[in-house]
């Protein structure tokens, strides 16, 4: 009992700062029910978190066959390995190695990535990078401060920076945050890029557990058996005690 008690303590340092900054988090929305948004997200990932970020744990041809995606439109627009086959793992040429020399540290698969972080802290994630010249890549991210990730969809977005305006605090005046803004030089304005972000989410959530719509519908009939069977059961044991009496 003593050493699970030391084994707790000294993990508890590493727990607190895997559990990052303690900011509110927006909702992500997402839909997994809906293809375009997920045929969407999936076009993102590949052209915009394929060069580092693998999802190793899924195959070309189960994301074809999932998102309504033909074999040949799949193999043409999002593999982009001439010698890759429809079947394999969707895997890149990021080594642990390159992560490190590059970033500080490996890209993480993010197969799983919504079922370990949420797909709201993803969201907010990927909507909190701000402008930072002391960065390498210049720029910081409120959720995850000092990551090493640049902002990938900088492009879409824009340039974000913070906001901020000029309140009273005991008399004297302090700039006080309220949120971060593009400078309108992305190919898409804010409510589009929510929305591409979104379907990225999505897409990410999708990966972590591809046949969780299937679950959830497979669990509504076990619930309904088990009703019907405590129905029939209740009878039973009715019918059978006014035999007994």
């Amino acid at each position: 009992m003593k050493k699970w008690i030391v084994m707790l303590f000294a993990l508890l340092p590493s727990l607190a700062m895997a559990a990052g900054p303690s900011i509110p988090l927006d909702a992500a929305n997402n839909d997994l029910s809906d293809k375009a948004s997920l045929q969407n997200g999936a076009k993102l990932f590949m052209n915009y978190c394929f060069g580092c970020h693998a999802t190793q744990y899924q195959r070309y041809e189960r994301i074809a066959e999932d998102l309504d995606i033909p074999k040949e439109l799949m193999l043409e627009n999002l593999v982009f390995d001439s010698n890759a086959k429809i079947g394999d793992l969707v895997t890149n040429a990021m080594t642990a190695e390159d992560g490190a020399t590059f970033f500080g540290g490996p890209a993480p698969d993010l197969t799983l990535v919504a079922r370990v972080r949420g797909t709201d802290w993803i969201y907010t994630y990927l909507r909190s990078f701000y402008q930072d010249d002391s960065r390498p890549f210049g720029v910081n991210n409120s959720v995850f401060p000092s990551v090493g990730m640049p902002h990938v969809l900088e492009e879409l977005q824009g340039t974000p920076v913070k906001q901020y305006k000029t309140v009273l605090v005991d008399g004297e005046q302090v700039q006080e945050f309220i949120g971060i803004e593009s400078l309108g030089n992305g190919e898409l304005s804010p409510e589009e890029y929510d929305d591409a972000v979104r379907d990225l989410v999505n897409f990410l959530e999708y990966s972590g557990e591809p046949n969780k719509l299937e679950r959830q519908q497979m669990g509504y009939w076990v619930i309904g058996f088990m009703v019907i069977f405590l129905i029939l059961a209740i009878l039973l044991k009715k019918e059978y005690w006014r035999d007994v009496h």
